[in-house]
């Protein structure tokens, strides 16, 4: 979780700089070519560990909620 944190937080500080300094296609590239498939390759691991998990299928259906609301999110800002 912190790496995806990281890849985020970094991703929108490169992206708002790029943008103040009036380099909008570079900060396009920045702030959702490189997060994009990353928190969608995330997403779609937790949502395939979920469909496994051995446990409550309470805990893999809030992971699955989780994961949704997340890239929801993540697509809006």
């Amino acid at each position: 979780m912190a790496g995806g944190l990281m890849v985020n937080l970094s991703t929108s500080v490169l992206f708002l700089v790029l943008v103040m300094q009036g380099h909008i296609l570079a900060a396009f590239i920045i702030g959702y070519a490189c997060s994009v498939p990353y928190n969608i390759l995330v997403g779609v691991g937790v949502w395939r560990s979920a469909a496994r998990y051995a446990g409550s299928r309470h805990w893999a259906d809030a992971a699955r909620a989780a994961v949704a609301i997340w890239l929801t999110v993540l697509s809006v800002t």
